[in-house]
């Protein structure tokens, strides 16, 4: 039955009207909510907030809090040694320990001009890439997971519990590894390692068949993420974004390829790009980087010379001289980048930390408006992150 909202009268029977009360638009007011998500510790990822400001279903504006577990790594590191900071920097980004610690002891060894022996780059590379597998597993289970697949992430932790094994038997830890240390490795690999490792490339390629089939090809995988969450290439660069979401928005910036470090220039791989920067480019992107570090460590075992870990007997307080240097590597979730100033003592006078995690949330408020609410979580997964990695 229609309305005359000017007059306010309700059609009726002849010469009959019943009045109403009504606005005087014919617009319905509306008025934005504010969501809180979080904050919450939704598995591995870590503590955030986000601040969500919504027009019904439509994300009108995003704001990420973060800071719940901020440690205050970098004032802790300039009061220790460069030895114990090697163990300290493991925990920032828990899922990358391996690459976290070899920033610290490449940016010390430029620094002091350290020759590192051949054969502790070469393994240096292996274990950097077997951590960078470790890390795109977790992703890649904990995506499909959070938008209702639960048996991705069971199949994530087989392989993940296979290298960790793997890793275990080189550095005696299975997440904090502590491997590295200036000037080359805490000690050479164990017998049989390169052989259980050239095993393990073959099997994981074969269970990657899997993950292809239950996401990749899954149609409502698809569904939820083809089109959803897309991050121009120009954005992502503004906000500082690396890894595998900057490359999923079609730009490929990767440092091993743009500035080379330990021998990652005598190794061919690719980097892969999206098209679309969606969210299932993101997905995409991670699933094919793994294959590319499998290749890499397939190159490591073809070229691992023979030789010593360590350029000689070091001093046990490593003192180098007074100067700065910024070292920058590829993590897994994208560039690492490490600012180190000495004043020739044991101690750092400065250490500051650019992390992948931080860029790739502070473009959330420029990738979350004009989304459903719906389709926050596939957005969100898709933005891989670990939060102390942002907080620090």
């Amino acid at each position: 039955m229609a309305v005359d909202v000017k007059s306010g009268i309700l059609p009726g029977g002849p010469g009959e009207g019943v009045e109403v009360l009504v606005s005087g638009s014919a617009d319905l007011a509306t008025e934005e909510m504010l969501l809180n998500i979080g904050p919450q510790h939704p598995s591995t990822h870590g503590v955030l907030r986000l601040v969500i400001a919504l027009d019904g279903e439509m994300i009108h504006s995003a704001e990420p809090v973060v800071g719940y577990m901020h440690r205050g790594f970098e004032k802790m590191a300039e009061v220790r040694d460069y030895r114990q900071i090697i163990a300290l920097v493991n925990r920032h980004d828990w899922l990358s320990a391996f690459c976290n610690e070899l920033g610290v002891v490449l940016a010390v060894e430029k620094l002091m001009g350290l020759d590192v022996p051949l054969r502790a780059q070469w393994i240096r590379v292996m274990m950097a890439e077997w951590n960078r597998i470790l890390n795109h597993l977790m992703f890649l289970g904990s995506f499909g997971l959070e938008l209702g697949a639960m048996t991705p992430m069971f199949y994530a932790f087989r392989e993940r519990e296979d290298i960790q094994e793997l890793m275990e038997a080189a550095t005696g830890a299975r997440l904090h590894f502590t491997y590295n240390r200036i000037g080359g490795l805490k000690e050479d690999l164990p017998r049989g390692f390169m052989q259980h490792s050239a095993a393990l490339v073959k099997k994981i390629r074969h269970r990657m068949d899997d993950y292809a089939g239950l996401l990749l090809g899954n149609e409502i995988f698809k569904q939820r993420t083809v089109g959803i969450g897309k991050l121009p290439g120009s954005v992502a660069k503004e906000f500082g974004c690396s890894g595998p979401i900057l490359q999923a928005s079609g730009i490929a910036e990767d440092s091993r390829k743009t500035e080379p470090y330990l021998t990652y220039d005598q190794c061919e791989f690719e980097v892969p790009i999206g098209v679309q920067g969606d969210s299932f480019d993101r997905f995409n992107v991670l699933f094919q980087r793994v294959h590319q570090s499998l290749s890499i460590i397939e190159q490591v075992h073809d070229k691992m010379p023979a030789g010593p870990i360590m350029p000689g007997k070091m001093p046990k307080n490593i003192k180098p001289p007074e100067g700065w240097i910024y070292a920058r590597t590829e993590n897994p979730l994208g560039e690492c980048g490490y600012y180190l100033v000495s004043k020739g003592g044991k101690e750092p006078w400065r250490l500051k930390m650019r992390t992948p995690s931080f860029s790739n949330v502070s473009m959330l408020p420029a990738l979350l408006p004009g989304n459903l609410l719906p389709d926050l979580i596939a957005i969100l997964g898709s933005v891989f992150f670990v939060v102390g990695d942002v907080d620090r």
